[in-house]
């Protein structure tokens, strides 16, 4: 276990974390940044133990941020001590929390997954923000759902951004990464209803035939899903719109559907 001190922004230390907000230095270094007590206590309650533990000098003494730094010691990761001004310079923020953890970026791919053990499953397709995925992750672990499985183009779901929203989800939830050709046959491999909201041939989706383990898959959210991929779905369902708006945000959509299909299967 290394403990230290860092005093200098000019730190290869500091420029390294720092680095870690963004994707590319990320997948580079396979690492990730999370901040803030609540989520790193997270963390370590589901087996996540950070790498590296960032505290601010003069923090308040903390019963849990006692036992993170103990488990942190005994895993033989580094422990560093910095000021407030440097701690905001790793993270991005003019006021950031006292603590801030380096973790190791986990295994995204299908094949990690174990389908038979959640009855729901959050699919999300091109999803762009990552407050939508943050969002998500959170109503997966709400409703325990297995995880959730972004498919093409997503937002990165261990940018600062993603794991701030995900409130701790993301170390609770499975995270997978696929391309659409990838994930079908996968998906019928096994078994697995893929269900999406649509308005193409689609019944309401209250008290719809929902079958686990069910994999509720979100759109877009300026575009939603393709037609190819809604045609492939073995239920559509329609959720109905009383205003003006003519669509949901993705991650309440995901939600809403969610917990209809936990009240029918779960």
């Amino acid at each position: 276990m290394i403990r230290r001190e860092i005093t200098g922004f000019s730190n290869p230390t500091v420029k390294f974390l720092r680095s870690l907000r963004e994707k590319k230095h990320r997948k580079a270094a396979g690492k990730f940044l999370a901040e803030g007590l609540r989520l790193l206590t997270d963390a370590r309650e589901s087996g996540h133990i950070p790498e590296i533990l960032v505290m601010a000098k003069g923090r308040d003494n903390h019963a849990l941020l006692a036992a993170l730094e103990a488990d942190v010691v005994a895993a033989g990761g580094e422990v560093i001590e910095t000021s407030d001004d440097i701690l905001s310079k790793i993270t991005g923020k003019d006021n950031p929390q006292a603590v801030a953890g380096v973790f190791a970026e986990f295994d995204t791919s299908l094949g990690a997954l174990d389908r038979g053990k959640a009855k729901i499953w959050l699919v999300a397709q091109a999803l762009r923000d990552p407050g939508n995925l943050g969002t998500m992750l959170r109503t997966g672990d709400a409703i325990g759902a297995g995880g959730l499985i972004l498919l093409d183009d997503c937002a990165d779901p261990f940018s600062v951004e993603a794991v701030r929203a995900s409130m701790g989800a993301v170390f609770t939830q499975r995270v997978a990464q696929a391309r659409w050709d990838e994930f079908e046959p996968w998906l019928r491999a096994g078994a697995g209803q893929l269900v999406a909201a649509s308005l193409r041939e689609a019944q309401p989706y209250r008290g719809a035939p929902y079958a686990a383990p069910c994999f509720v898959m979100v759109g877009n959210e300026s575009r939603g899903l393709p037609e190819e991929y809604e045609m492939a779905c073995d239920l559509r369902v329609t959720m109905p719109m009383k205003g003006r708006a003519d669509s949901l945000n993705a991650a309440v959509a995901a939600a809403v559907l969610g917990y209809e299909v936990l009240a029918s299967v779960g």
